[in-house]
């Protein structure tokens, strides 16, 4: 019997780095998986690749910042699987991003990182959770990231305003019997990352953590595993830092 054996759980941004980690997780402890990822075909190959092992999957193109995509998503999700138990908000722009103050990014450039960084995830909560209050309430879980707590331009902006929606939809959820709880990696090994961080940067990073390595997805999965099952029932609207400790708070 696994953990989440019956249950359905939705992963943007799926197709590889953390959120592919995250939809293994799961699929290994017994959900149905869909590989939600703006890159489709990337998605079908990773679904295929966890359906192979046994697990119940679907690979979907979706475009967090597009509400009508969304809603398909939940739509596809439903049909596929008649309900929706846990939402996982990971996609992001990240992976070959410009790199530019606030003050002088391109404007165009911005409002296309907000609307997938921050306004996706309200996009998706806002197409799935009459369909989790339908079957009885879930949980969701937002992809933040310590970048909220220091500075890191419009980057770390659009994670700070993860950990406030966060806060503010746990009170709006709540009463729908839907937790939402965000995780906040660190410095952590993807593809994604590389192409950002140059190696010299993130080895002095790794020097002034706590534990002296980086994070995996494999770290970040074990917390999400926690907040999506019933060991965290009483839990809700907070941020769960998983970074090495990178960011202390007395």
């Amino acid at each position: 019997m696994g953990k989440f054996d019956g249950k359905v759980s939705i992963v943007t941004g799926a197709a590889g780095g953390i959120g592919e980690g995250y939809a293994r997780r799961l699929a290994s402890e017994g959900a149905s998986v869909v590989i939600a990822d703006i890159d489709g075909e990337r998605a079908e190959k990773v679904a295929a690749d966890i359906a192979a092992g046994g697990a119940a999957t679907l690979g979907l193109r979706v475009d967090v910042s597009d509400p009508a995509s969304t809603q398909r998503m939940a739509a596809d999700t439903m049909e596929a699987f008649g309900r929706i138990d846990h939402l996982v908000n990971n996609a992001a722009i990240f992976g070959g991003m410009e790199i530019d103050l606030l003050l002088t990014v391109d404007w165009d450039y911005y409002r296309r990182f907000m609307a997938v960084n921050m306004d996706g995830a309200l996009l998706c909560i806002r197409a799935c959770w009459e369909h989790m209050a339908a079957g009885g309430g879930g949980a969701i879980v937002n992809q933040s990231s310590t970048a909220a707590y220091m500075y890191a331009n419009f980057y770390g902006l659009a994670k700070s305003g993860i950990n406030g929606l966060t806060i503010q939809l746990a009170h709006e959820l709540g009463g729908s019997n839907i937790r939402i709880n965000a995780i906040a990696p660190g410095p952590t090994d993807t593809d994604a990352a590389r192409t950002v961080v140059p190696g010299s940067i993130m080895d002095d990073i790794v020097k002034g953590l706590a534990l002296k390595r980086r994070g995996t997805p494999e770290d970040m999965a074990g917390m999400l595993s926690f907040l999506l099952s019933d060991d965290a029932s009483w839990i809700t609207g907070q941020i769960f830092n998983v970074d090495g400790g990178q960011v202390v708070r007395a």
